[in-house]
This record gives structure tokens, C-alpha cells and sequence, in this order.
């Protein structure tokens, strides 16, 4: 069945213009077809289409359907935004599917990119959650610099990690993880962090993590450390 996200269900029976957009024009849906309806909150709606209208689709007939369980920890990733855009998308989308609260990209002293907009990420991160039927929608915040999001993030509770590749003492993420826990891990640029921001984020509360012994691109470390936390918590 087909799956559609509109934040307001409850309270507005339309969908969003894009989704119904895609719902009529993409997918020629029509008056009475049954669809899934998301709010990204944690609930999903079995609906039936009214109005089949491309800008505004109507919906009725809600019902609540059975969720899956919201996950029993919480995943906090900050990326340093790569050059090559299409890299970070795919690893937006993978994390989503897998399962990631939130989303920090960050700029760091090496970073090749310094601007980054989000609108398309957003879309992305929409689009996953639709597809995997997460229940709910993975937080993206605004890009900031390391700084900004040492200071945001030394005060929150929960294990904090910073992956790098300085000759230094370190762990392997995946003993270090505690299952059932609220968890930031930070991935820093293609250049890797600094020897001062490794320094900050240490200071800050963080743990000095290896993903191991390969040489992993950005997105993958990041997306590799979803893993990690994803199958410690299934153990």
C-alpha cells in the first residue's frame, strides 16, 4: 500500500501538496483507494482517498494502525557535509532506513564544503521513512560550525563519541557502545578533525572512538557507525 506523510493529519484531512501531487498526478490514484498516511511523529493511518485533487488530496476514514516500537535508544549523528553532495544524501537515506533520530552537519576546520542546503535532504529523509515505514521522522538540524555544536551538545546527557584517525588512545566504537542509551557520534571531513577539535570535543565530555583499521570515506564511517549502534541494541 502506498504510504504518504502529512505532519497534521489529525487536524487537516489534506495532504500536503507535494504528496498529493505524487498521489494523484505520479501514482493516478483515485477516490477511494486505500493509502497509508504517516504524521512522522510515530503514528501511521490507514485513510481513504476522497478527493482525489493534485494539489490538495482529500483523505477520510482514519485508522490508527499498529505501530512498530519506537526504538529503545536514540542516535544523534554529526557529519561534516562532503564535497561531493550526492555522498551525504546517500548516507541521509541509508541511516534513515536503518534508524537515526537526528542529524547535525557540521563545519569543521578541514571542510571542503561550506555552505550546505537542506531542502533536498529534507526530501530525502521524508522519502526514507515513507519506504522503510519508520514511524518517525528523522530530525535535521541546521548546519553549524564545530564549535556551535561542541557548545549545543557538551550539557546533553548520554554517551558521546568523536571518530578520527589521529595517532592517539582510542576504542573501538562497538565495545564502547551501552545498549538502551541516547548516543552522538561525530564524523569529521575528508581532512579528518583537527588536532584542536579533537582536543575540544574531549574536553567536552566526548570519547575518542576507531571504526577500525580500514580507511573508510566519510559517509561510510558515519553509516557504519549507525550500524554499530543498530546491532549492539539488537543483541
Amino acid at each position: 500500500m502506498n504510504q504518504f506523510y502529512a505532519p497534521n493529519i489529525l487536524t487537516d484531512s489534506v495532504l500536503p501538496e507535494e504528496e498529493s501531487h505524487h498521489a494523484v498526478k505520479v501514482l493516478r490514484l483515485q477516490a477511494g483507494d486505500s493509502i497509508v498516511v504517516m504524521d512522522g511523529q510515530g503514528s501511521m493511518y490507514h485513510a481513504t482517498i476522497a478527493v482525489a485533487h493534485p494539489k490538495h488530496c482529500v483523505v477520510n476514514s482514519l485508522e490508527r494502525l499498529d505501530n512498530k516500537p519506537v526504538r529503545n535508544y536514540r542516535l544523534h549523528v554529526a557529519i561534516a557535509p562532503t564535497k561531493n553532495l550526492d555522498r551525504l544524501e546517500w548516507f541521509v537515506e541509508k541511516a534513515s532506513e536503518i534508524g537515526i533520530d537526528e542529524i547535525s552537519p557540521i563545519f569543521c576546520t578541514f571542510s571542503e564544503r561550506k555552505v550546505l542546503k537542506t531542502d533536498r535532504i529534507e526530501k530525502i529523509l521524508v522519502s526514507a521513512m515513507k519506504q522503510s515505514m519508520q514511524p518517525v521522522l528523522t530530525k535535521l538540524n541546521e548546519p553549524c560550525s564545530f564549535n556551535d555544536f561542541i557548545k549545543r551538545i557538551a550539557t546533553q546527557e548520554g554517551q558521546k563519541f568523536i571518530a578520527h584517525c589521529h595517532e592517539a588512545e582510542k576504542v573501538m566504537l562497538a565495545k564502547a557502545i551501552e545498549p538502551k542509551q541516547s548516543v552522538t557520534v561525530m564524523i569529521g571531513p575528508e581532512g579528518d578533525f583537527s588536532d584542536e577539535e579533537v582536543a575540544k570535543a574531549l574536553q567536552a565530555g566526548f570519547t575518542a572512538v576507531t571504526l577500525g583499521d580500514m580507511r573508510l570515506r566519510v559517509e561510510t564511517a558515519a553509516l557504519y557507525s549507525c550500524s554499530c549502534v543498530a546491532v549492539v541494541n539488537q543483541l
